[in-house]
């Protein structure tokens, strides 16, 4: 049986696994992303999305409770106008970037890193070997908004849902409403793409059907 391992408190992508059939348990990370950030300097959106994802998996992956598991990490930036945006934790930024985002369209980047944790020479129950994989990929897609008046971002902030989600909305939520088109992999705007799950996977020879639970 083999084990997944989400390195991940979101809600959506543990509810977007579920929904496709992929047994999986979640192990939360302490990384502090400011940190992370500070110390490689990077500010492009694509691989800050590939680094924050990298360094969830690897603090998860060192625990003794993955040991004989897969674990995933993953995170989401959005980019618009050239600026690296996630959680905006207060009203006030969501809703100065909320007026900004109004009628216009940014991308979503999010990034996955796959860290095989299983025994390369086969566990004592007959288990396949691990392969050693630790590698990622990013999923991105562009995201246009519809024109949102003042009083319907003051209501959609006064919910809490944007605060917490990069970028300042979700596609999977109340922020759905605001959404005009999709172009790309539309799990990558909820958090998690599970094409892109199933291509890592195989890199550490899984199908992703041996994820799925038996008939």
């Amino acid at each position: 049986m083999v084990r997944l391992i989400l390195a991940s408190q979101s809600p959506a992508r543990t509810k977007l696994l579920a929904e496709a059939g992929i047994q999986h348990s979640v192990l939360v990370s302490d990384v502090d992303e400011a940190a992370v950030q500070a110390r490689y300097g990077v500010t492009d959106p694509h691989d800050t999305a590939l680094l924050l994802a990298r360094a969830k998996a690897e603090a998860v992956a060192a625990l003794p409770e993955a040991e004989g598991a897969l674990v995933l990490g993953c995170d989401s930036v959005f980019e618009f106008d050239g600026e690296a945006h996630g959680k905006p934790y207060t009203a006030d930024i969501a809703r100065e970037r909320m007026l900004r985002m109004s009628g216009n369209a940014g991308v979503l980047h999010t990034g996955h890193w796959l860290v095989d944790c299983r025994d390369t020479d086969g566990d004592d129950d007959g288990g396949e070997p691990g392969s050693g994989a630790t590698l990622g990929a990013v999923a991105s897609a562009a995201v246009a908004f519809m024109e949102m008046d003042p009083e319907e971002i003051e209501a959609y902030i006064a919910t809490g849902e944007p605060l917490h989600c990069a970028g300042s909305f979700t596609i999977d939520g109340l922020g759905g409403a605001f959404i005009r088109k999709v172009d790309g992999d539309p799990h990558a705007v909820v958090g998690l793409s599970v094409s892109t799950l199933r291509g890592l996977l195989a890199s550490a020879n899984v199908r992703i059907t041996d994820l799925w639970p038996a008939p």
